[in-house]
């Protein structure tokens, strides 16, 4: 067992909507022009919250997810992405004790237990005033454990701040950090999967360095890393990671193809691949040399007329899987690889490496976490192996395949997805190859071997 001391704090809320990824940004680059290394995580699968962060310090955000990842693993990449950084930046997802079902497991609470982060929760105080004890007090003594040491007010003004500030710390027992006032030009826009991406806001850096003034003016920063570091220090397994080969993957990754973990990648990186970018938007054609392809998921319904219209890259990209390239494709990568796009009358002619079409619905078709156990062998793993993914998706497709059983975490609901063959996964759920290491091992495996034979 080792051990690291990470100065850390995580930012929570009692729900979404509360402002915390806009308060996350302003925080980190107040942080950051403090001088201070940061490095920023994310609590559960989300995908584009990290993105906003990335933008933000410079540096790649990370996801922990307590059901995909497991607590010994998570510990670990907090250790292992930590070590360089001054303080630790965590923000939660949804409520603060929102997790699966009925539970909190999976959920922010679980991960500041599983990590011992001290946890400052945001309030939304607009239209309140005194209930905002109620609530900050309720939240932390929900739970012994709660971890709950701090908050900071949203949607307040300077005055009724300073005015209540005494008696909500009287009453709850826990300090208040700052406030931020409603900057109505700093709100971040939605869509079907959550927020824009952050390549989407033309004006990002503009709103962060607006939300970084108004941080160093209204919130106490010097308070803030005090809480930091007075976290204990962090026990977690070392991992030993040795290269398989060497391999040149493409991977997609433009506006259309943008979610990805990233330590997933930086799995990938260690056993041995090289991830060689590449837009199926822009680019004529896949990169040279390469012995494998990554299809994440992403927003392509937004971008069908370009990629069809790209008619170079899908006869490459077909031509690579029926050649037997190893392919891994998930959600939005998995649409691509189908024959079509349809969107009402319109019909885009995809890859067509899988049959099949896909179109978007008007509900989510699946929502939640689920286990994966593979139907067949494939270029993920043999027969009965386990990882655990999560679906979130307003698309359905013809053909979902059968290479998978996905059974809800919640153990209501089983069906068959994804198509898995010795050289290809294509299907709607993601995972998180930390969540089963072997899964990154069998694909850059397989990918080393088609490079030997080129």
């Amino acid at each position: 067992m080792a051990e690291v001391k990470v100065p850390r704090f995580m930012i929570s809320a009692p729900g979404s909507g509360s402002g915390k990824t806009t308060i996350v940004c302003g925080l980190l680059k107040a942080l950051m022009e403090k001088g201070l290394n940061v490095a920023a995580f994310k609590s559960g699968p989300d995908y584009i919250d990290p993105m906003f962060h990335s933008r933000v310090i410079g540096a790649k955000s990370r996801n922990l997810d307590l059901f995909m990842l497991g607590k010994e693993t998570t510990r670990y990449l907090v250790a292992k992405n930590s070590k360089q950084a001054d303080v630790a930046v965590f923000e939660g997802a949804m409520g603060f004790y929102d997790g699966m079902g009925k539970t909190t497991e999976a959920s922010a609470y679980e991960l500041a237990c599983t990590c011992d982060v001290p946890v400052v929760l945001v309030v939304n105080g607009k239209g309140a005033a005194l209930s905002i004890a109620a609530t900050i007090k309720g939240f932390k003594d929900f739970r012994k454990d709660s971890h709950i040491v701090g908050a900071i007010l949203n949607n307040v003004n300077p005055m009724s701040y300073l005015f209540y500030k005494d008696v909500i710390e009287q009453e709850t027992g826990v300090k208040l950090l700052g406030y931020f006032p409603a900057m109505q030009d700093c709100n971040f826009e939605s869509r079907h999967l959550g927020l824009v991406t952050a390549e989407e806001i033309g004006d990002l850096q503009q709103i962060v360095e607006r939300l970084a003034v108004q941080a160093a003016k209204s919130v106490d920063l010097e308070a803030l890393l005090e809480i930091a570091r007075a976290a204990q220090p962090l026990s977690y397994n070392e991992v030993s990671l040795e290269p398989l080969g060497k391999a040149r993957i493409a991977i997609a990754q433009d506006k259309a193809f943008c979610f990805y973990y990233q330590d997933a990648l930086d799995l990938l990186t260690e056993l041995g691949a090289e991830l060689v970018p590449f837009s199926p938007i822009a680019d004529k054609h896949l990169p040279e040399h390469i012995s494998g392809l990554v299809l994440g998921g992403g927003y392509p319904e937004l971008y069908a007329e370009q990629l069809a219209a790209n008619k170079e890259l899908l006869q490459e990209v077909k031509t690579a899987i029926d050649g037997g390239m190893p392919c891994f494709a998930e959600c939005g990568g998995f649409m691509y690889l189908l024959e079509r796009y349809c969107e009402g009358e319109k019909i885009y002619n995809w890859v067509g490496a899988v049959p099949g079409e896909s179109a978007m619905t008007k509900k989510l078709t699946r929502f939640g976490y689920v286990h994966l156990t593979a139907q067949q062998d494939n270029v993920l793993c043999k027969a009965g192996e386990k990882i655990n993914g999560h679906e979130f998706h307003y698309s359905d497709s013809t053909n979902n395949g059968t290479g998978f059983l996905a059974a809800k975490a919640s153990g209501r609901g089983s069906w068959e997805c994804a198509t898995a063959t010795p050289t290809l996964y294509a299907g709607y759920p993601h995972i998180h190859l930390w969540g089963n290491p072997e899964f990154a091992r069998n694909f850059v495996q397989h990918c080393c071997e088609f490079a030997a034979q080129l």
